[in-house]
C-alpha cells in the first residue's frame, strides 16, 4: 500500500470513528448509519478500496447492536457503495468515479508556502541554533512540570522567565525594570495590539516613522487610530518637527527599514517633547542586539526609566519567527489597567516555551548563542558587500555596524531610468526575495533603495544571490 492510500485509509478511518448517532430522533439507527456511511463515502473519493470496520467493532464503538451495523452495510452493498470479499471484510467499493466532486478551480487552492530565498529580511540563521540544548530545556521542564505551569497561567507571562529577560534587559540595554513591569507577548503585532487597546481612546493621533513598519500601519488602522507619518532624516525621526499627539512609535537604537541610529540629543529631545506634550513613546527595539561594533547602544526606555516609554523587544530574531514570543516593558503607572485588559481578552503567548526559555536564558546559553550570532552575522554582511562591488556605480554600499539586513540606496545614475519597485519586481522573477524601501512609505516622493537581508543565508548563497542581482540591475 503506497502512502497515499495509507493516508486516505487514515483519513476516512478517522471520520468513520467519528460517527455519532442521535437515540432520540425520528429515523431509525440503521437508516441513520446508512446516510452517514453514504455521506462519508461520497466525501472521500479517495477512499476506494478502503476498508470498514468489522461489524463487531463498529457496533462497540458506536454502542449499537451488531443489526444495525449489519443492516447498513447491506443496504449499502445493494446500492454499489460497499462491496464484499469472502472471509476478507466489508470495503468501500473499488471504482466510484462518478461520485467523485468536481476538483475545485485552482485558483482556488492556496500555494504552497515558499522556502526562504535570498535575500528575505529578519530571517535568522536556523542552523546557529542550538537545537539539542533547547530540546533539553523543554524536555526537563515538561516532563515534571512545576505545579504553577499547571495552574491557572498569570496573564503577564511565566515569572521566571520575565525574571530573566529583566536581567538581559539591564545588561544588554542599560534598561533597569522590573520583572512586574515585563509582559510576554506572542510577537510584535502581539504587543502592538495590547498596547494600542490599552492606552491610547479611539481615533488618538499617533506619530510613525516613514518610511516604517508596513504592518504597523494595518494594526494603528485595526485599532481605529488616526496614523500621522513623519518622514525621516539622515538622523532618523526629528522631534522638532514633531506635531501633537497622543503617542509616537520609534525605532532609535536602529530605525527600520534604514538601520539609521538616533544621537543622543534627538534621543533627549523626543522624551522632551513627550513630557511636555503628556505623549507616550513606544520604542520597538527589534534586533538592536545585533551590534557589530561596540556594546549596542542605549535604549531610549533606559534614558527615560520607563517614566514617558514602552520598551517592545522579541526573540524572532535570535530564534525563529515560529517560536512567537516576544514582550513589552511598561510604566508602573501602567501595570493594573494592562492586567485587567489581559484578564477580559486573554493573553496569545503559549506557555509551553516559556520556562524553556527562561532556563536557557539562566544558564548563560542565550547570551553564548547571541554572540555566535552576533560574529556569523557581521562575517556574512562583509562577504556581502565584497560579492557586490561590481555594483558600485549603482547602489550606495557602505557597511552597517548593527543589524541583520543591508538597506542600500540607489544612486541618482540608476534611480533615474529603474526605480526599487521594478528591480524588485524583476528580483522576484530571477528567484530573490528583495524588497523595496519605497514599499515601506506612504508619502510622497518615497526614497528608493533596495533591503538586503543577508543572516539567514551562508556566504555561497549570498555569492549567488548577489551575481544574480548584478544581472539584474545591470541587464
Amino acid at each position: 500500500m503506497s502512502n497515499t492510500d495509507k493516508k486516505s485509509q487514515s483519513n476516512f478511518n478517522t471520520a468513520l470513528f467519528g460517527v455519532s448517532l442521535d437515540r432520540g430522533a425520528a429515523q431509525p439507527l440503521h437508516v441513520q448509519l446508512t446516510d452517514t456511511l453514504r455521506r462519508l463515502v461520497l466525501a472521500h473519493p479517495h477512499a476506494c478500496g478502503a476498508r470498514l470496520p468489522a461489524s463487531r467493532t463498529l457496533a462497540a464503538e458506536l454502542s449499537v447492536s451488531r443489526m444495525t451495523i449489519t443492516t447498513a452495510y447491506d443496504q449499502l452493498l445493494g446500492e454499489g457503495y460497499l462491496s464484499a470479499r469472502a472471509g476478507g471484510g466489508t470495503f468501500v467499493a473499488d471504482h466510484l468515479p462518478h461520485l467523485s466532486p468536481p476538483a475545485p478551480p485552482a485558483s482556488a487552492l492556496p500555494a504552497p508556502p515558499q522556502r526562504p530565498r535570498p535575500f528575505q529580511t529578519g530571517l535568522p540563521d536556523p542552523a546557529l541554533f542550538p537545537h539539542r540544548i533547547w530540546a533539553r530545556h523543554l524536555e526537563r521542564a515538561w516532563r515534571a512540570p512545576e505545579a504553577d505551569l499547571l495552574a491557572t497561567p498569570d496573564p503577564f507571562g511565566w515569572y521566571p522567565l520575565r525574571q530573566a529577560i529583566s536581567a538581559h534587559l539591564a545588561a544588554w540595554r542599560g534598561l533597569d525594570c522590573d520583572p512586574a513591569q515585563i509582559i510576554v507577548t506572542a510577537g510584535a503585532s502581539d504587543a502592538f495590539d495590547l498596547l494600542f487597546r490599552t492606552t491610547l481612546p479611539t481615533g488618538s493621533p499617533v506619530i510613525m516613522e516613514d518610511p516604517g513598519w508596513s504592518p504597523l500601519r494595518v494594526a494603528l488602522k485595526r485599532a481605529a487610530l488616526k496614523t500621522q507619518a513623519l518622514r525621516i532624516d539622515a538622523d532618523g525621526l526629528d522631534p522638532a518637527r514633531l506635531p501633537r499627539a497622543r503617542a509616537a512609535i520609534v525605532t532609535p537604537s536602529r530605525h527600520f527599514p534604514t538601520g539609521r541610529a538616533m544621537p543622543l540629543a534627538r534621543r533627549l529631545a523626543l522624551l522632551d517633547w513627550a513630557r511636555t506634550g503628556d505623549a507616550l513613546l513606544i520604542e520597538d527595539d527589534y534586533d538592536s542586539e545585533f551590534r557589530y561594533e561596540g556594546q549596542p547602544l542605549p535604549s531610549l526606555s533606559g534614558l527615560d526609566r520607563l517614566q514617558r516609554t514602552v520598551y517592545l523587544g522579541s526573540f524572532s530574531k535570535l530564534f525563529s519567527a515560529a517560536l512567537r514570543l516576544g514582550y513589552v516593558v511598561i510604566p508602573t503607572a501602567l501595570i493594573d489597567v494592562a492586567c485587567k485588559r489581559l484578564q477580559q481578552a486573554g493573553t496569545h503567548a503559549s506557555l509551553v516555551p516559556q520556562p524553556a526559555l527562561a532556563n536557557f536564558m539562566d544558564s548563560g546559553e542565550f547570551a553564548t548563542h547571541l554572540r555566535r550570532c552576533r560574529r556569523t552575522y557581521a562575517k556574512r554582511q562583509a562577504h556581502l558587500l565584497a560579492e557586490l562591488a561590481p555594483l558600485r556605480a549603482h547602489l550606495d554600499l557602505r557597511p552597517d555596524r548593527s543589524g541583520m539586513h543591508l538597506c542600500v540606496a540607489l544612486k541618482p545614475a540608476l534611480a533615474s531610468h529603474k526605480t526599487d519597485r521594478d528591480i524588485a519586481a524583476a528580483c522576484a522573477t530571477a528567484g530573490l526575495t528583495v524588497r523595496a524601501l519605497s514599499a515601506h512609505s506612504v508619502l510622497p516622493d518615497p526614497p528608493q533603495g533596495l533591503l538586503l537581508g543577508y543572516a539567514g543565508f551562508d556566504d555561497a548563497a549570498l555569492s549567488a544571490a548577489a551575481r544574480t542581482l548584478t544581472d539584474v540591475i545591470c541587464r
